[in-house]
């Protein structure tokens, strides 16, 4: 639709503009001449522009035109070979439409792409940056955590410290304590004697207590015991 619209409208423009450039006094004959040169030029200018690749048919048909006009021209038909010529130079100009638009349409999608690729570069850029960030702040967190660890162990090291000199004291006081009371002699025992006599009449008990030094003990009775009397002796010992 879009091809057959701008023929339209280009083949038109080239009949209106060869019949201004050709005064109505010209000849048929010259007035051919123009309309073949004139398809020939913009033939000449659809190729430079890429028509081959963009616009194969039209482009074809142009050459075909151009064709006919020629023979037109040289077997005395001056009327054909006009209107072959405007023909070959509304298809030339249909060609060389379509490669404008290509070119245009080209142009446009290499800026969007340029603008996609710079806006994924940014992102990109963007996505870098935060990455780095966070791997700064894992980095800081872990270095502060490492600090606060070594503060822990530091602590728990004075702590150990502390705990081995508090032993190490009451070692020491331990050892000069067993130190002191080896060499503090101990206190002299206590002797208590009990003696009991039993005779004929009674039962008299003497209790003497007697304290002796160095563990001797030394009794005395009140009294010698007859051959009739039973004596008996009880020595208590208790240590100081």
């Amino acid at each position: 639709m879009y091809r057959k619209t701008l023929f339209a409208s280009l083949l038109a423009s080239s009949a209106v503009v060869l019949a201004i450039a050709s005064p109505a006094a010209a000849g048929t004959t010259e007035r051919a001449r123009e309309a073949i040169a004139a398809a020939e030029a913009k033939i000449h200018t659809a190729e430079s522009l890429g028509a081959p690749n963009d616009d194969p048919r039209d482009l074809a048909e142009a050459h075909q035109a151009l064709a006919n006009a020629k023979n037109d021209f040289d077997s005395d038909h001056r009327d054909r070979a006009i209107q072959e010529g405007i023909r070959a130079s509304g298809l030339a100009d249909t060609a060389i439409g379509i490669s404008h638009q290509r070119r245009t349409d080209a142009l446009a999608s290499a800026r969007q792409n340029e603008r996609a690729t710079a806006e994924a570069a940014q992102d990109q850029v963007a996505a870098t940056q935060a990455a780095a960030r966070g791997q700064v702040d894992a980095a800081q967190q872990q270095a502060a955590q490492a600090q606060q660890q070594a503060a822990d162990a530091n602590a728990r090291a004075d702590s150990a410290q502390q705990a081995a000199a508090a032993s190490a004291a009451d070692a020491q006081a331990a050892r000069s304590a067993a130190a002191l009371a080896a060499a503090t002699p101990p206190p002299a025992p206590q002797v208590e004697t009990t003696v009991t006599t039993t005779n004929q009449h009674a039962v008299v008990h003497h209790p003497v207590t007697h304290t002796v030094v160095k563990r001797t003990t030394t009794t005395t009775n009140a009294a010698p015991a007859t051959s009739s009397d039973q004596v008996t002796t009880t020595t208590k010992v208790t240590p100081q």
